[in-house]
């Protein structure tokens, strides 16, 4: 018997815990639907319904989100992008505030409905309690809520508020943006909340920059990430 076959996490489940493992890594990997994961897997001669592998996304994906976060915890950057990207959902515009660090690692996502000093504040509360320190620099764009929010919540922390300066986090936003079309928009912020704690952890585990690395090695580097990923998954 397999270490998947006899673990918990995967008790009462119909199908192995490998068949759930790739549908998640499918879904969070790649900017794919869930029909798209649906057909992907019936290609295989695996039938299952898009609606169970939202169900598995939702419920092994923040699992595994969770274990990478942890995983992480004290290893990402100290310098800080901040930047936030207007979103609509329901109908509403919303703001997904978000923060990077030097290597395009994600630090978190916060989804809120307003752009000014409070939700700045927000964002800045919830990353020093995430990270359990605070950064050496911080960059942003010209948004004045930035650096009121900063005054009070980081006082001793350098900031350079230049647009120029903040693409890092700017780009950040672009996996999302695509996500955003293939599912026709999100329906509710609490799902775009829970999707992107979900989808940004497990990006970071395989974010290898391609560039200026040597193939040999860029290869090492993803196994190294497959090798985590199946640990995290108890595989």
């Amino acid at each position: 018997m397999t270490r998947s076959a006899c673990d918990p996490l995967y008790r009462r489940h119909r199908f192995p815990a490998e068949v759930i493992v790739h549908a998640v890594w499918l879904y969070f990997r790649f900017p794919l639907s869930l029909r798209m994961v649906e057909d992907m897997l019936a290609a295989r001669g695996i039938i299952v319904s898009h609606q169970t592998v939202r169900l598995w996304a939702e419920k092994f994906g923040r699992r595994f989100a969770k274990d990478i976060r942890k995983q992480s915890a004290g290893r990402l950057g100290d310098k800080w992008h901040l930047d936030e990207a207007v979103i609509t959902v329901g109908g509403k515009r919303h703001w997904l505030w978000r923060a990077v660090d030097q290597d395009g690692f994600v630090l978190d996502v916060l989804v809120q409905s307003r752009r000014n000093a409070k939700a700045a504040k927000r964002l800045m509360r919830k990353l020093l309690k995430e990270q359990g320190s605070t950064p050496r620099v911080m960059i942003t764009d010209k948004l004045r809520s930035y650096e009121g929010a900063k005054r009070e919540i980081m006082p001793g922390v350098e900031h350079r508020s230049h647009k120029g300066l903040n693409n890092r986090a700017e780009n950040s936003h672009q996996p999302i943006r695509r996500r955003e079309r293939i599912m026709k928009r999100f329906k509710s912020s609490r799902q775009l909340q829970r999707f992107v704690s979900i989808h940004d952890p497990i990006a970071n585990l395989f974010h290898i920059p391609r560039h200026d690395i040597p193939s040999a090695h860029y290869r090492e580097l993803r196994g190294a990430a497959m090798q985590m990923w199946s640990e995290i998954a108890h595989l």
